[in-house]
């Protein structure tokens, strides 16, 4: 079970949110007010549920300031997932989406799909030259020190790495890393990848080619 973070301007969702979480035994810390979630304790949470639209400070903005602090999946609870939007997110460190409305049993899946993809055992490590996947810590290293990629990031790379050489389309990653009932469409994984990249870069090695007209592939 998982201790998650609502953040939404709407009293009347939180307690909603609250309800249908509990309900799976996960523990739920409801914040309305966007500004006061620095204040809090953000490592103890292991997944974070964030309006987008909120007055004061918007979802974006938010996460654009807590993603450095915060190592667990970040789910965007919008109405608003125009592609650009979705690109954006993503970009700020955003790991999936959940349209709204949406019904307790997709909430309920959602969360739940992304909990257990940060709880699955892992007991070794895929080496290759100067980056190694750490399986058990959940991170990539380049000459021993970690890059700082999101959950879904580490996704991509994870799943790559494990099939060295072995292409994937967008839409494959795309439910590796979210699930097949994500609300993300497949040009979000071209997001990812390239933040991917760009983090890499600044460490001076790229494992990630692209194959054009198919997909991706780990290439080390």
């Amino acid at each position: 079970m998982a201790n998650v973070l609502v953040i939404d301007d709407e009293p009347a969702i939180v307690d909603v949110l609250d309800c249908v979480l509990k309900c799976d035994g996960h523990t739920v810390r409801g914040v309305t007010d966007p500004t006061s979630v620095e204040t809090l304790d953000l490592a103890r949470f292991d997944l974070v549920l964030c309006d987008v639209m909120m007055p004061g400070m918007d979802g974006f903005e938010l996460v654009s300031r807590i993603r450095s602090r915060v190592d667990c999946p970040i789910l965007f609870l919008t109405a608003k997932v125009e592609e650009a939007d979705a690109v954006v997110g993503y970009g700020l460190g955003a790991d999936d989406y959940i349209r709204k409305p949406c019904g307790a049993a997709e909430l309920r899946a959602k969360v739940a799909a992304h909990v257990r993809r940060e709880h699955r055992q892992r007991h070794a490590s895929l080496d290759f030259g100067r980056v190694r996947v750490d399986l058990a810590a959940r991170e990539v290293l380049v000459d021993g020190a970690a890059v700082h990629l999101t959950p879904t990031e580490y996704a991509i790379c994870e799943h790559m790495a494990r099939h060295r050489g072995q292409v994937f389309s967008k839409e494959l990653l795309l439910e590796q890393a979210c699930g097949w009932d994500s609300a993300a469409g497949s040009e979000t994984i071209t997001a990812h990848v390239r933040n991917i990249r760009m983090k890499f870069k600044e460490r001076g090695v790229n494992p990630v080619a692209t194959v054009w007209g198919v997909g991706y592939k780990w290439e080390l």
